[in-house]
């Protein structure tokens, strides 16, 4: 048998015990909006669609590119453990384009990220909390019109990525580990310090602040080809960027939510680091000639 048909056969199965079974038994299969298809309690495959609009398009802390971008991305995930999903960032307009060297791609997209994971929620306990785990596995596809023609090499890249949070506390503290395995070679981490504020049934507010730190070959990969550092490179690993941000959502009902932010960047604690990020962000104009940056956001999460 193949492994379409032990497939077919499997949800078969499954779906003919959920329909025919007594309700002493209480097992059933169902779907719900929010929710996605469980069977006797047990989660099979929920699904979630995403669209975010960026005001500007920031990556470490520095600015990627200076007009709106829009991305939208859908995951789904199978027996609350295993995710497979994409997301692709469109340029809005042909700033961005211009300014990095790859033309205009006024409505079209960039990038392509397509990643695999692994994720699940551990109950600790009253004291320790909810121990959330991420680890996942992402390929970043650059559309090839979007190469610098001088540069003779291709952008894409492959991350394995960890991410951990722990709930229930006043303060819910995320670590986010990202290790770059073909453009740069790089390790970045950052951790985040937050708290969730209900203000009303649905509506919540979060403010958190974060703080970036890159090995040499991670900000090496940002900043080396720089003008000022082309012919002595940029080999300065420490601490990059700050990030203070404030994030509300409003749940419009069981499955679609509405989301907004606002964000500060900075280089705060490496006068090196200050420097080089200033440099990058000086290549989107003179009155870009700076480290920090205000950026804001719109989102729509639909779950199903």
């Amino acid at each position: 048998m193949n492994v379409k048909k032990l497939i077919g056969a499997a949800l078969f199965a499954i779906i003919a015990n959920g329909a025919f079974a007594s309700e002493s038994e209480g097992n059933s299969l169902s779907w719900a909006p929010g929710d996605g298809i469980s069977y006797d309690e047990t989660s099979i495959l929920s699904t979630e669609a995403t669209l975010n609009f960026h005001s500007k398009y920031m990556s470490y802390g520095v600015v990627y590119g200076n007009d709106p971008i829009l991305v939208p991305g859908v995951c789904a995930t199978f027996f609350d453990w295993a995710y497979i999903g994409v997301e692709s960032i469109f340029d809005l307009t042909k700033g961005n384009g211009k300014g990095f060297g790859y033309g205009n791609r006024a409505g079209k997209y960039t990038t392509i990220d397509a990643f695999v994971g692994l994720a699940h929620e551990f109950e600790l306990g009253e004291t320790i909390g909810t121990l959330s785990v991420d680890f996942g596995y992402m390929y970043e596809y650059f559309t090839r019109n979007t190469q610098k023609v001088e540069d003779g090499c291709i952008w894409d890249s492959q991350y394995l990525m960890l991410e951990m949070s722990l709930d229930g506390h006043w303060l819910v503290p995320t670590l986010y580990v990202e290790r770059d395995l073909m453009y740069d070679n790089g390790t970045y981490a950052s951790l985040t310090l937050g708290h969730e504020f209900e203000i009303y049934d649905g509506l919540t507010l979060t403010p958190s602040i974060g703080q970036g730190l890159g090995n040499s070959l991670r900000t090496k990969g940002y900043f080396a080809e720089l003008d000022k550092y082309a012919e002595k490179g940029f080999n300065h690993g420490g601490l990059m960027d700050t990030t203070i941000k404030v994030e509300l959502e409003y749940a419009i009902n069981d499955w679609l939510t509405f989301g907004a932010y606002v964000a500060y960047y900075d280089y705060l604690f490496d006068d090196k680091m200050r420097e080089a990020a200033a440099a990058y962000n000086a290549q989107w104009g003179a009155r870009s000639d700076k480290t920090w940056n205000f950026v804001g956001g719109l989102s729509l999460t639909a779950s199903f």
